[in-house]
């Protein structure tokens, strides 16, 4: 359950995503909506976003009136954050080294982050290091399957990864177990024009960083034209799928 990941080079992804990343952050409000459905109608008022982005969700749970610390590996995505006003704290840190006392905090958040941890179960014992004993923790993370088109299209061309590969469920669910968690799946569908439309949006979100290293060549027209052959599409467009995984301390 542990990768080897180069957090200079997630953060670097992240920070050239910053300024427009509201714009492809589709499947982070789906995501982050159906976590903000999952969580307990009282919780108390101390909030930590861990991996805050732009701060969409820092600024809903400010406006439940939460004290909200945003905290993000992205220097750029902290600036954006605090532009954005969304928190009442701002913090430079790594989740599988949070930068924060033992029982700390009442809420940990964590929206779509946890997959870019070394290792998810250090990084849930991080959560719950720094949550109060009755504190409440609620992750969503990506699991094996997501993106399953992009390395269907991208196997007609070459052998190289484009697209990171996700721990499975059931080592999600094993993890979610250690930590006294209730777990859930979802997949979400989203749907494009075309395969380049597809592409950039994971290059919006950030999300090109390859653990495996960068792919070198360009995209040119007839690679693209490849890619659009090979590319799942249904009657909604290019499809790209993303399998979701929740995990939430029991009310």
């Amino acid at each position: 359950m542990t990768l080897q990941v180069d957090k200079r080079a997630v953060a670097r992804a992240f920070g050239r995503a910053a300024l427009h990343y509201d714009r492809h952050a589709e499947l982070q409000r789906l995501s982050g909506d159906a976590l903000l459905a999952l969580a307990p109608a009282q919780t108390g008022d101390k909030l930590l976003d861990a991996g805050c982005g732009t701060g969409w969700y820092s600024r809903t749970w400010r406006q439940r009136g939460k004290q909200v610390t945003a905290l993000d590996l992205s220097p750029q995505m902290l600036q954006q954050a605090r532009a954005n006003n969304v928190a009442q704290h701002y913090l430079a840190g790594d989740i599988d080294a949070l930068p924060f006392a033992n029982a700390s905090m009442d809420v940990v958040w964590s929206n779509l982050v946890v997959q870019w941890s070394d290792n998810l179960r250090a990084a849930l014992h991080q959560f719950k290091r720094v949550l109060r004993p009755e504190g409440c923790l609620l992750f969503s993370t990506l699991s094996a399957g997501s993106l399953h088109e992009v390395h269907q299209a991208w196997s007609h061309i070459d052998d190289v990864a484009h697209a990171n590969r996700f721990l499975s469920e059931q080592e999600i669910t094993a993890a979610c177990v250690e930590q006294g968690l209730h777990c859930q799946a979802q997949v979400i569908t989203m749907h494009f024009p075309d395969a380049l439309s597809a592409m950039r949006s994971l290059k919006g979100i950030g999300a090109t960083h390859l653990h495996a290293g960068r792919e070198g060549h360009l995209l040119t027209r007839q690679r693209l034209a490849q890619l659009e052959k090979h590319w799942p599409q249904d009657a909604q467009g290019f499809r790209m799928s993303y399998h979701l995984m929740y995990g939430v301390s029991p009310s």
